[in-house]
């Protein structure tokens, strides 16, 4: 379908891609990784024409239709979200307006070879209205933004009533909707909540039949999707027959491997330039010491990638606090709209956060679930019933919104400095590295920090702090893989208490003991993993 072959690419000095080469066929799922800066993003446009390679040859089938979703959504205004939708397959209705245009002009009089040329014509628009999914556009548009979260009772709200997450929802409608031949999808689980990424896993692997080629911070959903990783680094495109687990496992071997030629290798060349060094000057050497000086200059040196640097953070034993670190008692909490209604968010909520705990906080979009992280956290106060606090404990929040308290002017460094100021440079620098800040990105201001950047600052600072609870609204948002995995191991290390609500399926597996889950406005409390969780819940 598409083919991209010795392909180069430069930004400015940086050489992204040389003689690169990789190719999309017909039903293959493909997850594409690689740091942050190797040409991700570029790979995708250059693969739907928006950017040009340097050099080499990129080869399209005729008639091959590419959607790309993509975390810049655009402006969306004038139309109804449903509309939105449908819009997004601009081609399909036009098509479809063709056919109805030719069925009314084959009800008029013409000459037998118009009209021959006109039934041609129509076979041939009908081919491709059908091979586009035009007759069943409107149905397959709602059952979509359905599957996404947003339901019949708001298809015909206005765009612009919707928040930046919901629009990010409706623009991934737009390109599902399409039923692309080459689907392009850089981190469609961004603002899906377990409900929707599920609801996505599944269309993917049952409605949708073409090419997938995709980015994506979530583990389990990479897993679950992807039959084969795609990995941009050091310059290169390497292809790995596998999920995501697999292309782990099997990058660490060839690593290995790598690591061994080049040592066999160096041993070798330097035999043989202390051969020529040791001979140079002797004319009974002189052809021996010219072969070998031949030999050495045609071998292709074997170039060791910079590895990744795992640097651990000793965060200390935090105070103690009391063994029952919050006791909920009749809590709920309700929100009052501008017409003065009181609308109700949950109720009778009571129980007991002990020591120790590892919480998820679960629940559907809109279940409240960051709302009683606020309550938790005294960010609110609830409407009734109380949170009780217990004895010695120094509580630390986490939301989206802390990213935006940040002082746009500092530093990194400076920011985390405030967060622990008796501590030594290297200390700082020890926590920062742990936060993969190293070298001349420690003295990066905020205000030109991707989200990612300000969501591991606001991290550093908020586990500098010497506190026993945790409270942690979303912390994986923005995060890479290898990011979320640091947060992740400084969590399961952290002898404190930890509540979170995070849509990151692996995440939560690996690190809580006890789920609570919001729904209809209750919560009901699970004593066990987040694989017990699921199973009692039949969520997989």
């Amino acid at each position: 379908m598409i083919h991209l072959s010795n392909i180069t690419r430069q930004h400015g000095s940086q050489v992204l891609f040389r003689d690169a080469g990789f190719q999309i066929l017909p039903g293959t799922r493909t997850g594409l990784v690689g740091p942050n800066g190797a040409g991700k993003t570029t790979l995708f446009r250059i693969i739907t024409g928006e950017e040009e390679v340097d050099a080499g040859e990129i080869i399209r089938a005729k008639r091959t239709t590419v959607g790309y979703f993509s975390q810049d959504v655009g402006d969306m205004s004038g139309r109804s979200a449903l509309d939105e939708v449908m819009a997004g397959s601009g081609d399909t209705v036009r098509l479809g307006g063709e056919l109805k245009e030719m069925e009314r002009a084959m009800g008029e009089p013409m000459s037998d070879n118009a009209m021959a040329d006109l039934l041609e014509r129509y076979g041939s628009v009908m081919e491709e209205y059908e091979h586009k999914g035009g007759y069943d556009l409107d149905s397959r548009a709602q059952s979509v933004l359905t599957g996404l979260g947003i339901g019949p009772d708001r298809f015909n709200h206005p765009v612009e009533s919707f928040s930046g997450g919901w629009k990010m929802r409706i623009a991934l409608a737009k390109i599902l909707t399409l039923k692309p031949d080459v689907l392009l999808l850089d981190e469609p689980t961004n603002h899906l909540d377990v409900e929707s990424i599920i609801w996505l896993e599944e269309w993917l692997a049952s409605t949708f039949d073409g090419a997938l080629l995709m980015t994506s911070h979530d583990r389990d959903f990479m897993n679950r999707v992807v039959g084969r990783i795609t990995e941009v680094a050091n310059k290169s495109i390497t292809t790995y027959g596998g999920d995501y687990d697999f292309y782990e496992r099997e990058r660490d071997i060839r690593r290995d491997q790598l690591l061994a030629s080049h040592k066999r290798q160096q041993e070798m060349l330097s035999k043989e330039e202390e051969f020529i060094a040791k001979f140079a000057a002797r004319a009974s050497h002189a052809a021996q010491v010219q072969s070998r000086v031949k030999k050495l200059e045609k071998i292709d040196r074997i170039e060791i990638p910079p590895e990744e640097r795992a640097v651990r953070f000793d965060f200390g034993e935090p105070p103690r606090s009391g063994d029952d670190v919050v006791v909920l008692e009749g809590l709920a909490k309700s929100w009052t709209r501008p017409d003065g209604e009181e609308h109700p968010v949950f109720s009778g909520i009571s129980g007991i956060i002990r020591r120790g705990n590892k919480i998820a906080v679960v629940g559907v979009n809109g279940a409240g679930k960051s709302t009683f992280l606020k309550v938790l956290a005294g960010r609110t106060e609830p409407t009734s019933g109380s949170s009780v606090i217990g004895a010695n404990v120094e509580l630390g929040y986490f939301s989206q919104h802390a990213m935006e308290l940040l002082e746009p002017r500092k530093t990194v460094f400076e920011t985390v400095q405030d967060a622990m100021p008796q501590a030594g440079i290297g200390i700082i620098r020890n926590l920062l590295g742990a936060f993969l800040f190293s070298g001349d990105s420690v003295d990066k201001r905020i205000e030109n920090l991707s989200g990612g950047e300000k969501s591991r600052v606001v991290l550093a600072t908020l586990l500098a702090r010497p506190v026993n609870v945790l409270v942690l609204d979303e912390p994986t948002n923005h995060l890479d893989i290898r990011s979320r995995e640091i947060l992740l191991e400084a969590l399961k290390n952290f002898a404190g208490t930890v509540l979170l609500v995070s849509h990151d399926r692996h995440f939560l597996r690996l690190l809580v003991d006890r789920v609570f889950e919001i729904d209809h406005g209750e919560m009901r409390t699970y004593e066990g993993s987040y694989d017990y969780y699921l199973g009692k819940v039949r969520i997989t």
